[in-house]
């Protein structure tokens, strides 16, 4: 989930815009339909007319992700503390197996305080261990003992040489691609005597009185302008291509060395570090502001919750996670005190499934409401799903658990993000994942998309209603959630992916928008 994936420039577009040139409203997730004319989660009106001037106790949220910035200047007052440790003495004084987690656990870190960045994907590990067991010229015998297996390596490795073929022939194309930006905005800054560019200047230019590199230069600015694209748009891309090829996409990578761990055993409480920033926080930086950014500070933006303190446990690296750190991770969280656990990730394929539904059947014996994203792949997860899930390996299903599709600010038949995975049994709901504003490290600010962005929304409601209403149980914070969203019966959007029509309501179980005006009401007539 964290993984971007960019197989033509308009897939990159929606993903990153420039900061300082916003596509809608700064707080579009948190306004309200009726008021504001966008479909958010009408945050601000549960605030300002239901809770005003009441009182709200502090939810521990566990973020489970890349890494969070916890210095920057919107969630520092908002980082959870593990008051029952004592920083920096190299002793586990808590108990809990964890030495000198003040903020949280790294499970993708070393003991010497260094970080896994990169992983391969999940579909790469498994070709591994399958192309190791039949070496390059399988006897006849060892395909008849193992023909399941044998199946299974062959279809494998074609999806993997089909993906990696696209990695290939897109890197070398957005590297010239960005190459021939930054040369065209160089060329204009040049010209136009500025250290910076902005659209009216560019536009302004007169191409009569150019010559024919400044007009070149600028016809190639205005298409990316136009497209939505900037400069760091397709550097990210160019540097997501080449690190597939270089990390998720090598068979002979091993991140693993990093952490000294044996990654096929639980281990739980005896890997990682205490570094829970990273060397990538982007994704969890921005995940957490949506939850929890102060409200009261007078900077950056608004998060959901105003009463919440964000556990950070660094879970996902650039690559698939593995079954085993997840599991821990949710084992972390809950044996914490995390009331909430957000999920912004996901992958096709997992070799420990059985781990992790442990993990959360054990996070829902404590009381945890587990927020997952749906997946940005556009698919039916009714038909082709992705890991982790609320569906046990065993049979059953995980009952504190909400899983979440991206909804745009756009009106009409774009009112669903394109990306979007969606699924009438699996899908829950749909919540604001398009353009959000929100934090990223150094302190600064940037709009983001996906199902990555709709999760956290659902889980800073989920948090809301847990700090005014202390007493809701997880599962009576996922009936209010479910059974008070917003309706829109008539509201036809094209089905993620593609130009057909559909109702809205057959996207997901609920039919419905998240919704916290609703939510709050709900919860005090049930109190």
């Amino acid at each position: 989930m964290k993984r971007i994936l960019f197989s033509i420039l308009i897939s990159l577009l929606f993903l990153q815009t420039n900061a300082q040139e916003l596509k809608t409203k700064i707080n579009w997730f948190n306004l309200d339909y009726e008021k504001d004319g966008v479909r958010g989660m009408s945050v601000e009106r549960a605030y300002n007319e239901l809770l005003k001037d009441k009182k709200s106790t502090p939810v521990v949220v566990a973020v489970i992700d890349g890494g969070t910035d916890i210095n920057h200047e919107d969630l520092k007052d908002r980082i959870w503390t593990n008051t029952k440790e004592i920083a920096g003495n190299g002793k586990d004084d808590d108990k809990n197996g964890f030495i000198d987690d003040i903020n949280g656990w790294d499970f993708i870190g070393g003991k010497d305080g260094t970080d896994v960045n990169h992983e391969q994907l999940e579909l790469t590990r498994i070709l591994k261990q399958l192309k190791d067991k039949f070496g390059d010229k399988p006897s006849k015998k060892l395909i008849r003992k193992n023909k399941a297996e044998y199946e299974q390596l062959q279809a494998l490795q074609k999806e993997f040489d089909e993906k990696r073929a696209e990695s290939e022939q897109y890197a070398p194309f957005y590297k010239q691609l960005y190459t021939n930006y930054l040369e065209s905005e160089r060329v204009l800054k040049e010209y136009l005597k500025t250290e910076t560019l902005t659209k009216d200047a560019v536009s302004g230019i007169d191409e009569s009185q150019a010559d024919r590199k400044v007009r070149a230069a600028k016809k190639t600015i205005e298409k990316f302008n136009e497209l939505g694209a900037t400069g760091a748009d397709i550097k990210e891309a160019a540097e997501h291509y080449e690190s597939e090829l270089k990390y998720n996409f090598n068979l002979d990578f091993d991140a693993r060395t990093v952490v000294g761990d044996k990654p096929n055993k639980l281990e739980y409480g005896e890997y990682g570090n205490n570094e829970v920033t990273g060397p990538e926080a982007m994704h969890g930086t921005h995940v957490a502001g949506i939850i929890g950014a102060n409200r009261n500070n007078n900077l950056g933006i608004m998060g959901v919750c105003n009463d919440v303190k964000i556990m950070v446990v660094r879970t996902v690296p650039d690559g698939d996670e593995r079954d085993k750190d997840v599991a821990n991770a949710i084992r972390y969280a809950a044996d914490n005190g995390a009331s909430i656990i957000n999920m912004s990730f996901g992958k096709k394929y997992g070799t420990h499934k059985k781990w992790v539904d442990d993990a959360v059947k054990y996070a829902i014996s404590k009381g945890v409401l587990l927020v997952a994203a749906a997946g940005n792949d556009n698919l039916d997860t009714d038909v082709e799903g992705q890991v982790p899930n609320d569906q046990y390996e065993d049979g059953g299903i995980a009952e504190n658990w909400i899983s979440v599709g991206a909804l745009s600010w756009k009106a009409g038949a774009d009112a669903v993000a394109t990306f979007s995975n969606y699924g009438k049994k699996n899908v829950d709901v749909f919540a604001p994942g398009v353009d959000i504003y929100s934090t990223v490290p150094g302190s600064k600010y940037e709009e983001k998309s996906g199902t990555s962005m709709a999760s956290p929304a659902t889980a800073g409601v989920a948090a809301l209603l847990k700090s005014y209403f202390p007493s809701l149980t997880a599962a009576q914070i996922k009936k209010i959630i479910l059974e008070s969203t917003t309706k829109a019966p008539d509201l036809r959007v094209k089905k993620p992916g593609t130009d057909e029509i559909v109702k809205f309501e057959d996207l997901s179980a609920t039919g419905g928008i998240v919704n916290a005006y609703n939510a709050v009401k709900m919860a005090m007539e049930m109190k």
